[in-house]
């Protein structure tokens, strides 16, 4: 007998290491010296005091972002960090908060995280690391862990304080320092709300906006990001944020050392470019939300969802500019509306000689005013577009819009006589799920449409069960995404035409 042994997992073949320098970065204003930035200072005070030199990377980030004007006041009040996992960002965290607390005394420092364990397990690390240093364990009064006051108080009058990222974090307080770790994680404003406007009567208060990459949830990251990138190609709105990305290129491969090495400056260092490599091969396999993890939180790129409802690459593959020319006797229309029935989207498909599906959008309503304009509209691009088909999904927002096309009395229908008008009596997630197939396979195409895409590729799954829908969490607009799935549904659905076709667009 023949023993077939596993094969080796492969490893790089050279050595590669993170990046210094980040991808994208807020240039300064002139040189940086131990006059122009207070980062040395903290370089010394990590080497000399605690004992724990700072990475590379980690000395590159406390002098760009330490950066000082004239007079000494920082230059930027907001200092927003994106870096991969697992590269010492919670490590640089606690070092910058002994070292406002101890040598440049501030009286109120603030950390906060997502949630309060979280904010309390740096908290604690700092403490650890203060009470090991003689020097520094000397300083302290008190350490408070109360459930709803957990602080660290100097002899000075110096305090640390934690609280969880939520509508309390910050509220009474007058913050000269401020950590929001895990920015990414704040759907909302009500967080930044509590906490900054507690900087606003300090002048020189700063505020370290520290996290891995997000998703379209994540609007608070995304703002702030957009307007960093935004300043890079000169835009500057905010000449108080500073911005600093370790990010891999966006289109980069999971597989690719090199990319990787641009979001993980600690590669070849702490982290193993073999074990990176082996955790992008899992992913890349796995796909779904195990993938776009990974890509955001080790390479730091942006996607529309974690748990994606339709593949973003494989989506993307369907981008073949065309038209239903091809196959004008077989169009199919659908129609969805948003839960929050201020966006509506008519969805137009066909199978094509060769069984691939093309789809495009006919129409979009948006506003306040999206269902009286769709009622409004409706049959005029049903009579242009004479379709096959015309259907909706009977338990969403659409289905009392579209039943008024055939239940008006009196009304002439806008429908052709072989065009069947139906409710998909399919269940939803067998043809989300169908679409989301169909795109794996190949077999959807598509001309780039905006609205499309962003409407696909923010959809995330609903589970319920073994089977999923597209997600309407939060009151997200996905009604395109429905659309897409209906329209297709009914184009592969529809029976051999009989006679003339009667379609008048294509």
């Amino acid at each position: 007998m023949t023993l077939t042994l596993p094969q080796p997992l492969s490893v790089p073949s050279r050595t590669v290491l993170g990046h210094v320098e980040p991808r994208l970065w807020t240039a300064p204003l002139r040189e940086l010296t131990p006059e122009t930035s207070y980062g040395f200072e903290v370089i010394d005070f990590a080497r000399d005091i605690l004992g724990m030199p700072l990475d590379s990377w980690q000395e590159w980030l406390v002098i760009h972002a330490g950066e000082l004007l004239e007079g000494g006041r920082p230059r930027f009040r907001k200092v927003l960090v994106i870096v991969a996992r697992q590269n010492g960002k919670t490590h640089l965290l606690k070092v910058l908060a002994l070292y406002w607390l101890f040598v440049e005394q501030w009286p109120m420092l603030l950390g906060t995280s997502a949630n309060l364990a979280t904010a309390k397990e740096a908290w604690e690390g700092a403490i650890e690391m203060a009470l090991g240093v003689p020097l520094l364990a000397g300083q302290i009064q008190a350490v408070m862990r109360g459930n709803n006051d957990t602080h660290l108080k100097l002899k000075s009058g110096g305090k640390y304080k934690i609280a969880a990222a939520n509508r309390k974090g910050g509220r009474g307080l007058t913050l000269d320092r401020l950590i929001m770790d895990e920015l990414r994680e704040q759907h909302n404003y009500t967080a930044w709300k509590a906490a900054m406007p507690a900087m606003n009567a300090r002048p020189d208060a700063q505020a370290w906006l520290i996290t891995n990459q997000g998703e379209d949830k994540s609007i608070v990251l995304n703002s702030l990001r957009d307007t960093g990138v935004q300043a890079l190609g000169g835009n500057v709105i905010d000449p108080e944020l500073g911005f600093f990305e370790w990010s891999a290129p966006d289109g980069a491969s999971p597989l690719d050392l090199d990319a990787l090495a641009q979001a993980n400056p600690n590669l070849g260092h702490r982290l193993r470019g073999a074990s990176l490599l082996a955790d992008a091969q899992r992913a890349v396999e796995a796909g779904g939300e195990e993938l776009t993890g990974f890509r955001t939180e080790i390479m730091c790129q942006r996607v529309s969802a974690l748990d994606a409802a339709v593949d973003p690459q494989a989506w993307s593959a369907g981008n073949v500019p065309g038209s239903l020319a091809e196959a004008k006797s077989r169009v199919a229309l659908c129609l969805d509306v948003s839960v929050t029935r201020r966006h509506a989207t008519l969805v137009a498909a066909a199978v094509m000689p060769d069984g691939r599906v093309r789809t495009r959008v006919v129409a979009a309503w948006e506003g306040p005013q999206a269902t009286q304009e769709l009622r409004r509209d409706l049959a005029g691009w049903v009579r242009k577009v004479g379709p096959q088909a015309f259907g909706w999904i009977p338990n969403g927002p659409a289905a009392a819009l579209a039943a008024d096309l055939k239940e008006r009395p009196g009304r002439v229908s806008p429908f052709p006589a072989n065009c069947s008008v139906e409710e998909i009596r399919a269940e939803v997630s067998a043809v989300c799920m169908g679409l989301a197939d169909l795109v794996d396979a190949g077999q959807v195409l598509h001309s780039d449409d905006p609205l499309l895409n962003s409407h696909i590729l923010a959809a995330e799954k609903l589970w319920s069960g073994d089977v999923w829908r597209f997600s309407r969490k939060g009151g997200g607009e996905c009604d395109a995404a429905y659309a897409v799935a209906g329209a297709i549904h009914l184009a592969k659905t529809l029976p051999t035409p009989i006679g003339k076709p009667r379609i008048l667009w294509a």
